[in-house]
């Protein structure tokens, strides 16, 4: 208050909280503007859909409010074959009958796959003769070669890269709904979590005609990156992966709201999908019944070394995906080999970090490695981790508890649009660690409400280097802020899910407000 002059504009409270904003440690931005154009079909309480039948009729619904022309795609997210009461995937035959004239595309929840329609594969030429990529899965008809409808993986990547989008001009249209996703769950800094070049050439575009509200943390994605770093970083003179020395002058500095922070490297899949690589089959077998299946790494390590060390070597920080152990062990082993310890302070982050062994916090810690947990994953997908892996494995998947006794520092993380952007459930899921069903998975891993807000706010911040800006209510930061109608702190951890957005500021100026 002595800082008020005649032109200081006073907000009385009455009684909510303000707190520093939400920071999104993981999620994936450029989903949001399509997002918004997409069918449903989440599971519950995401979504409606509780069996196949849902499903269908959640794509007729929307068929019917946009009507798209015969040979348009349509397109779903959140495909879930675990909450669903068929006890089955679903199968491009459950969706021909229903929609012979589009192609459809469901996004599985993972963001690592899809299932289609036989038009959709038509249009890409996936048939029985088409053969699984190393590191994909293509789910097959019982007793044929034939596709059945699920791609995950490397089977998938290149279909949905190719998958007709929305032009500039129309994702801009949506920009504005698509940030109001983030500023009404008071979410100030979004991360756009595997940056394809198309994606960072709209959202260089978006910043320059001053259209992104919050700040956009961009990870360009490693199978981009030849030819992000030629347009994009000083004096490129080299061939793949041979870097110039002055990569590194490319990220860490925001421009009209938009950083590159590092680059983004997948190691594995997801584990609800069960193509994560765990160093321990899974108790369930693999995808198609395959036994002692403990999945499978993207890469190999004989070429994620290789190219960990060349980032290393030009200074540019590493956000790699890795889910089960084994991919653990894979990036570990990586930074050891290319001489990083804490010392270094590169703040490298393993995104997800869930099936973890004690024994790898402790070489996080060595290295100076930093995880941004998962914790929705415990109730979205607890029940099928126990599963799949039983309950010592699944009880030490997001370990906050392990980590924070080891002097690691963390983030929490949505994966938006994996699961909801709401900061208030993913606290929720840090300090309950309830599954759907009721069950806590790991018991001893459940932290406090303050350890669990850390984690959204200065913890997230510490880890892309803005410490100094964000995270934390202090003379010299940024004005970005939540009003929350009561204080996180100080209610009961199931309050949480109740707590309502008032208003987000982002530099001082209100982005969104319950009243506007």
């Amino acid at each position: 208050m002595a800082l008020a002059t005649d032109a200081t504009e006073i907000v009385e409270l009455d009684g909510a909280t303000l707190l520093p904003g939400f920071i999104d440690s993981h999620g994936h931005f450029m989903n949001a503007p399509q997002l918004v154009r997409w069918v449903n079909v989440s599971g519950q309480p995401v979504g409606p859909v509780t069996s196949i039948a849902d499903i269908v009729a959640e794509i007729r619904a929307h068929a019917e409010r946009v009507r798209p022309a015969p040979g348009e795609w349509i397109v779903g997210y959140g495909y879930d074959a675990s909450v669903i009461s068929d006890g089955r995937e679903l199968s491009r035959d459950d969706l021909d009958p229903h929609f012979p004239d589009n192609p459809i595309m469901l996004i599985h929840v993972s963001n690592h796959g899809c299932v289609m329609n036989s038009r959709g594969f038509e249009i890409f030429g996936v048939d029985a003769t088409t053969p699984t990529p190393e590191g994909g899965l293509i789910l097959r008809k019982a007793g044929s070669n034939e596709p059945d409808g699920l791609l995950m993986e490397t089977a998938f990547l290149p279909i949905f890269a190719d998958l007709p989008k929305p032009g500039a001009e129309e994702l801009l249209e949506s920009l504005d709904a698509a940030q109001d996703i983030y500023v009404s769950r008071g979410v100030t800094t979004a991360q756009e979590g595997a940056t394809h070049k198309p994606d960072l050439e709209f959202l260089i575009r978006a910043a320059d005609e001053n259209r992104l509200k919050i700040d956009v943390v961009s990870l360009p994605l490693v199978l981009d990156f030849p030819a992000l770093i030629a347009e994009y970083a000083p004096n490129f003179r080299g061939g793949p992966m041979e870097l110039p020395e002055t990569t590194a002058q490319a990220f860490g500095t925001y421009r009209n709201r938009l950083k590159l922070q590092g680059v983004k490297i997948p190691l594995d899949g997801s584990p609800q999908g069960k193509t994560a690589f765990w160093t321990e089959p899974l108790l369930t077998g693999g995808p198609e019944g395959e036994e002692d299946y403990a999945g499978f790494p993207l890469f190999p390590p004989e070429v994620v070394a290789p190219v960990v060390a060349e980032f290393v070597d030009k200074g540019v920080q590493l956000f790699v995906h890795a889910n089960g152990d084994a991919a653990i062990d894979m990036i570990i082993d990586a930074i050891q080999a290319a001489g990083v310890t804490a010392a270094d302070d590169r703040r490298d982050c393993v995104i997800h970090s869930q099936f973890m062994r004690p024994d790898q916090l402790d070489a996080y810690a060595e290295l100076g490695m930093t995880p941004s947990f998962f914790t929705l994953h415990t109730f979205f997908w607890g029940d099928l981790h126990v599963a799949n892996t039983g309950p010592e494995r699944a009880g030490f998947t997001s370990p906050m508890a392990a980590a924070r006794e080891r002097g690691i520092r963390f983030s929490n993380h949505s994966d938006f649009s994996v699961t909801p952007m709401d900061p208030l459930r993913m606290m929720h899921s840090a300090m309950t660690r309830r599954s759907r069903s009721g069950a806590v998975i790991g018991e001893d891993q459940r932290v406090d409400a303050m350890t669990a807000l850390r984690a959204l706010t200065i913890d997230a911040a510490w880890q892309i280097f803005e410490e100094d800006l964000k995270g934390s209510i202090a003379p010299g930061k940024l004005a970005d802020f939540v009003i929350l109608d009561r204080n996180p702190l100080e209610v009961d951890a199931d309050a949480l899910l109740d707590l309502a957005v008032i208003e987000t500021f982002k530099e001082g100026e209100s982005v969104w407000s319950r009243s506007a």
